[in-house]
């Protein structure tokens, strides 16, 4: 069985923010429907991307709170359209009913709680659900690592159980799809996308849930259960970022320090894991909720700017992506892209 690292032509770690606004050269701004900006945070965040190009925001919430924090901020709304709601709860109303009627490609989360947000979004009858659990996706570079990798699902899937963990896989293979379109396009079909399932052993053991949950998902991939990657699992981190550690304790696999999606056991080891390497390690991460029928752009208070703008960005790339290749209403699977 081959180890090897996929050599990835001009990436480069220390640029991933320059890199995405590169993609979006030449793409037409997005249509953004922005839940609640009645914070500066939420407010500027949207701004901002517009200013680069990357949005053309639609600002859903109580208009005079949104016209207080611009004026609060020095911000000139007069190029951007506002749609007024009484509270927040409307504004999440307001959103999705404005992506289900066409009038919006992507959504952008204010300042209300996200669950108040994704309440409307998961509504079966007027929300925007696929077939599949929504999930969340940390796109990341660090520097000493050879490529762009994932992190799933650190925001919104609190402890997974074996089916929701096969969507959260399935979602991130989707997403690594259409970021492989913009950073490789030439080896798009010739290098597969590697999910290192994670635990904290290599092998399955009944006491660890999640080396029993890894195992079943390498299965369900041979099975055709999941679709468009290459799955080994249960690894360690060390062995599914690093090659010689994988070859210290004699691991035969293809994923093994090659890993393009790190699938974490839940929701506190994938945050926990996520927020190690951006704090400690100076990854630059952009997040986005996947598995709707749109992008949505889900960032932190604690955000700097190039994160807030690169979700904007990527959000932007897969919109586009959709727009080009299929009907935006439906997910692409990976399995139409092999």
């Amino acid at each position: 069985m081959a180890m090897k690292r996929t050599s990835l032509e001009g990436y480069d770690p220390k640029k991933g923010y320059e890199m995405l606004m590169d993609f979006c050269q030449g793409l037409e701004p997005v249509r953004t429907a922005v839940c609640h900006p009645c914070s500066e945070t939420s407010l500027q965040g949207a701004i901002e991307a517009a200013e680069v190009g990357l949005i053309i925001p639609i600002l859903i919430g109580p208009k005079a709170k949104i016209q207080q924090v611009a004026k609060a901020c020095d911000i000139d709304l007069t190029p951007y359209e506002i749609v007024d709601t009484s509270h927040s709860h409307e504004s999440a109303k307001k959103t999705v009913e404005m992506v289900r009627a066409g009038k919006a490609d992507a959504i952008m989360k204010g300042s209300l709680h996200t669950d108040e947000l994704m309440g409307e979004v998961v509504k079966k009858e007027t929300g925007l659900r696929t077939e599949r659990r929504i999930s969340h996706v940390f796109l990341m570079s660090v520097d000493g690592y050879h490529r762009p990798f994932i992190v799933t699902d650190a925001a919104v899937n609190i402890y997974p159980d074996l089916m929701t963990k096969r969507d959260i896989c399935q979602n991130a293979i989707d997403f690594a799809h259409i970021m492989r379109h913009y950073y490789h396009p030439k080896s798009h079909h010739t290098n597969p996308v590697k999910v290192a399932i994670l635990s904290a052993i290599e092998t399955v053991n009944p006491s660890i849930q999640s080396t029993l949950d890894a195992a079943a998902l390498c299965k369900m991939a041979d099975r055709g259960q999941i679709t468009g990657a290459l799955l080994d699992g249960p690894l360690a981190y060390d062995n599914a970022m690093n090659l010689e550690a994988a070859k210290t304790k004699g691991i035969l696999s293809p994923v093994a320090g090659d890993a393009s999606i790190l699938l974490v056991p839940d929701l506190e080891a994938g945050n926990i894991l996520a927020k190690q390497l951006i704090y400690l390690s100076g990854a630059y991460a952009v997040g986005m909720i996947v598995g709707a029928r749109v992008p949505i752009i889900l960032t932190s208070r604690a955000d700097g700017v190039e994160s807030r703008i690169g979700s904007c960005a990527v959000a932007a790339m897969i919109a586009h992506y959709h727009k080009h290749h299929r009907d935006s209403s439906k997910t692409v699977y990976a399995a139409d892209l092999a």
